[in-house]
């Protein structure tokens, strides 16, 4: 969340970057410091008739001891008069908080410097590309058609059990799965980062804390009896782990791992980019988080991204990495770096992470804080990115290496799965 600080001091810098979204935040920027103004002016007339009242009192005091008992009924009457006033101001003040809140959180964050304007995904910027695009024999199928074919995947089963988007896992199907998580949890604890298991259902602060709610709320699956949400990523319980938590500038920085099942509505989602593993409603996620010094948090981002990248290639995986454009960027990052893998049978590009810097956007909502040298308190910058998302990447990994006689498995698999060849 963007800091009424910030708007305050500098409005025509802050709608200068989001004004690279392709947002005109102007309106909204202006209704917010309007609010302020008044929510500001009301707690200063609170603030002078609360220090009138404490001199009314001392004097009633003094008045009583000389025996004045004429003037102390008339103060009294006035006194009486302005906590009424008091308890007005404080009320609207209240109200005009809520107000002036629920304005501040549908700003987005302000994109780096670095990130350019554009006008959607065609505008993300081909950082670099690595590995080779393999040749398929004639009459290579699509992941869908494999994972029918040998019994690894059953979509159907999953539509009859749950709905579209929730797929049934089967033997090898299922080991490979299982094994990619652990592949990447290994890869992950080797670069330093420790190994959390989160709950996957979190509570609404959690959700309003790294900023899916309100702006995803429509995205996630609520259970309403309890208030609960499923979460899209562990990001957000990793994360939320240090909501309201000052930590030692020493502690920096931390950096978690996690592999959790996650939830997304994908709603409006439909048409061939769907089918089979490309978009689900339940999917597997190994996910990294970091929490840094803001000094040392784009040096954290650019590390992130070079421990994605070694991934693809333990996978013999061609694969891209985007740096995306204001319009493409997620409500909360500041920047954003899309990894992408080739689908040979499908000839496309598929999405498997995205590793962000949200700055201090998501920390202010936790106060996320730590203490630095001089005993004063800053707000820690939060990154994270997947490390990877499974189901395009088994899409890739199936359609890349089959062959006539099955589907051969990485290398850097066998020992996960025991088993070289589907």
């Amino acid at each position: 969340m963007l800091t009424i600080k910030l708007l305050r001091e500098d409005p025509d810098f802050v709608a200068e970057r989001l004004a690279i979204r392709n947002l005109d935040a102007g309106p909204v920027i202006r209704q917010i410091l309007e609010l302020d103004a008044r929510r500001r002016a009301a707690q200063t007339e609170a603030d002078a008739l609360i220090a009138d009242q404490k001199k009314t009192a001392s004097r009633i005091g003094m008045l009583m001891a000389e025996g004045k008992h004429d003037q102390v009924s008339e103060i009294k009457k006035s006194a009486g008069e302005n906590k009424e006033k008091v308890k007005l101001l404080i009320t609207e003040q209240e109200k005009l908080e809520i107000e002036l809140n629920d304005l501040l959180v549908t700003l987005p964050n302000m994109p780096n410097k670095l990130v350019a304007r554009g006008e959607g995904a065609m505008d993300n910027v081909i950082v670099r590309e690595g590995g080779q695009k393999p040749i398929l024999p004639e009459g290579a199928l699509p992941h869908w058609e494999l994972a029918k074919k040998y019994d690894l995947i059953d979509f159907d089963l999953g539509v009859k059990l749950t709905g579209a988007g929730f797929p049934v896992y089967k033997g090898k199907g299922a080991r490979l799965q299982m094994g990619l998580i652990q592949f990447f949890l290994d890869q992950n604890v080797r670069a330093g980062y420790k190994e959390i298991m989160p709950p996957i259902l979190v509570n609404e602060d959690s959700g309003y804390g790294t900023g899916q709610l309100p702006d995803k709320g429509d995205q996630m699956y609520h259970v309403g009896l309890d208030n609960y949400y499923l979460i899209p990523t562990a990001e957000v319980p990793l994360t939320n782990i240090y909501r309201d938590t000052i930590l030692d500038a020493a502690l920096l920085p931390v950096k978690l791992t996690a592999y959790t099942p996650c939830f997304r509505r994908e709603a409006g989602s439909y048409g061939k980019d769907v089918r089979g593993l490309n978009r689900l409603h339940q999917f597997d996620k190994v996910e990294i988080v970091q929490l840094t010094h803001p000094d040392q948090s784009y040096t954290a981002l650019d590390q992130m991204v070079k421990h994605v990248e070694r991934l693809g290639p333990l996978l013999n995986l061609p694969y891209r990495i985007l740096r995306l454009c204001g319009a493409d960027l997620s409500f909360t990052s500041a920047m954003t770096y899309d990894f992408e893998v080739y689908s040979a049978a499908q000839k496309r590009w598929l999405e498997v992470s995205s590793v962000s810097n949200f700055e201090t956007f998501q920390s202010n909502r936790l106060k996320a804080r730590f203490r630095a040298e001089d005993g004063k308190t800053q707000l820690v910058h939060t990154l994270n990115g997947s490390a990877l998302a499974l189901p395009r990447i088994v899409a890739a990994l199936l359609e890349n290496n089959q062959t006539p006689d099955g589907i051969t498995i990485p290398e850097a698999l066998h020992k996960y799965l025991h088993f070289s060849v589907i």
